[in-house]
């Protein structure tokens, strides 16, 4: 088999991903972000088989629709992991005054999110695509796009959130939303099918974007975390009140279910 250019980004990136781990390790970060560290590691062993199968397989094979199908329900799982991390991450100066099921509010926040960018997603699907071909690019492209909106909200609240760039949450989003920008638009010129490009090189960019997204992490794994600062007393004091009302509100549903019950057993 030629080595192409694709198979050249293909290359560097498995290595890439490889530095990321070494890294991961090194700087200690399975103890604070485990979901984004264990996506490198499945991203790592799924394009090592993928590899194996392209070195073996024709590209008509069936056994790539198989293997891709199981692989991005893990993959979509995975991404949502880490998004959850990601803001739990961010809420860490206040975690402690936090209720327990915090982070399950705040899951059922990015599910929300999902299903509003879930119809726009459409839009960059390319129409010649099967039905269940349609589907799967749907799920991977609402989680580019919620990755995008999480990068952005970072990046644009970092003063209020107190994070910088060299705080490991940002950095995480800034490559996840780096790559996720370019494959994006490269998915909205394949969808309207701009004539004298061509393709294959936009997908060659795709590969290029994520091998630097890889080579942004490198860097900055490779450089010691600043401490994170403690929110100003009104940030502090907003989401506490966002997370109580929300609380307070779970709490009047129970009790008002509790309510109906008894009257209903005293009727």
């Amino acid at each position: 088999m030629p080595l192409n250019l694709d198979m050249i980004l293909w290359l560097a990136g498995v290595f890439a991903e490889a530095g990321v781990i070494a890294l991961c390790v090194r700087a200690r970060l399975f103890r604070t972000a485990p979901m984004f560290c264990s996506y490198i590691v499945w991203s790592l062993f799924i394009d090592t088989v993928f590899l194996f199968l392209h070195l073996r397989y024709p590209p008509s094979s069936p056994i790539y629709f198989w293997s891709y199908m199981p692989q991005m329900v893990v993959d979509s799982l995975f991404q949502f992991a880490v998004l959850v991390e990601l803001g739990w991450g961010v809420l860490r100066p206040i975690r402690a005054s936090l209720p327990r099921r915090s982070i399950l509010i705040l899951a059922v926040l990015i599910v929300l999110a999902g299903a509003v960018i879930w119809p726009i997603a459409a839009w960059t699907i390319p129409a010649n695509l099967s039905a269940s071909s349609r589907t799967l690019v749907q799920v991977q492209q609402t989680f580019a796009v919620l990755r995008v909106v999480v990068f952005m909200a970072l990046a644009g609240f970092s003063q209020i959130l107190s994070i910088g760039w060299r705080n490991r949450e940002l950095q995480i989003a800034t490559g996840l939303g780096f790559y996720s920008m370019i494959s994006l638009a490269v998915s909205l010129i394949h969808t309207h099918q701009a004539p004298g490009l061509r393709y294959g090189q936009l997908d060659s960019l795709v590969m290029a974007s994520y091998f630097s997204s890889l080579l942004y992490w490198v860097y900055s794994f490779a450089q010691r975390e600043e401490e994170r600062q403690e929110f100003t007393p009104q940030m502090r004091s907003f989401l506490l009140a966002v997370t109580g009302a929300a609380r307070s509100n779970r709490v009047a549903l129970a009790d008002a279910g509790i309510d109906r019950t008894s009257k209903a057993g005293k009727s």
